[in-house]
């Protein structure tokens, strides 16, 4: 970073209905294009921000982590209250603090904590049509929770996301799949997962896998023949098809050395 430089962190909610997407693409409406705009209109400057996550068409965030180089030297306070005046409704910065140089959003971050929603019940919920996947019958928990249990740990995912790049390690320390109703509406069902990466689809691929079983269509332990190998998981059988993207929301980033600078202002 070059002399008189500053970085800057920004903790970001977003509601990803209406979006291709967080990364920057040319001809689509993007969370970083809408993030990048709103800095620049602030700044003056031509700035590309890093993420922590690429999230999908459709998918959300309560937590995402950015951040990017600035000169101006505005304070923290005047980044969150005039980022927020220039994005759209849809897009929400939640924290902005200065990092120190060596800080990456995306390298530094120790732990990323997604979270799945899903509405298990005959009659679907109108409000609920862009936050959550709809599902009607009825899903067997313990059986997923089960299942689940099978990828904790130190996994190699390469199997069950197959286009993942040959040149780049499938291998993740996943800490945390958990299956459970939510404590507010019983109707829900939260699929809550943990680890210090994830490949692309990973999350949706693995949650329609759990989904499959819960149905009684796939057996407990097919989840880690699909690890394996030894079952397709990208074909045309619609039960491990991937989940659609907008059930998907990215709840945390954990940064073992900067959780204290990330803090709501």
């Amino acid at each position: 970073m070059t002399c008189g430089m500053r970085r800057i962190a920004l903790t970001v909610a977003y509601d990803g209905t209406g979006y291709a997407g967080f990364q920057w693409q040319a001809n689509a409406p993007t969370i970083q294009g809408e993030l990048e705009m709103a800095i620049g209109r602030l700044t003056g400057e031509k700035v590309r921000l890093r993420a922590a996550s690429r999230t999908d068409a459709g998918a959300h965030a309560n937590g995402q982590v950015v951040d990017f180089a600035t000169a101006r030297p505005y304070g923290c306070a005047v980044f969150l209250r005039a980022l927020n005046h220039y994005l759209p409704p849809a897009i929400r910065v939640l924290a902005a603090a200065d990092a120190p140089p060596e800080f990456h959003s995306r390298r530094s971050a120790a732990r990323r904590c997604y979270r799945y929603h899903i509405l298990n019940r005959r009659q679907p919920a109108p409000l609920l049509r862009h936050s959550c996947c709809h599902i009607e019958e009825p899903l067997d928990l313990a059986a997923m929770r089960r299942a689940a249990a099978s990828i904790l740990g130190i996994r190699d995912f390469r199997r069950l996301v197959p286009q993942h790049p040959a040149e780049r390690s499938a291998v993740r320390v996943v800490q945390q799949w958990k299956v459970m109703r939510d404590a507010g509406n019983a109707d829900i069902i939260v699929i809550e997962c943990s680890a210090n990466g994830f490949l692309r689809h990973q999350i949706r691929r693995v949650n329609a896998i759990l989904v499959a079983i819960g149905r009684g269509n796939l057996p407990i332990h097919a989840l880690a023949e699909a690890l394996a190998g030894r079952i397709p998981t990208s074909g045309t059988t619609s039960q491990i098809a991937d989940l659609p993207a907008h059930g998907l929301c990215l709840e945390s980033v954990h940064y073992p050395e900067y959780d204290h600078l990330l803090k709501g202002n």
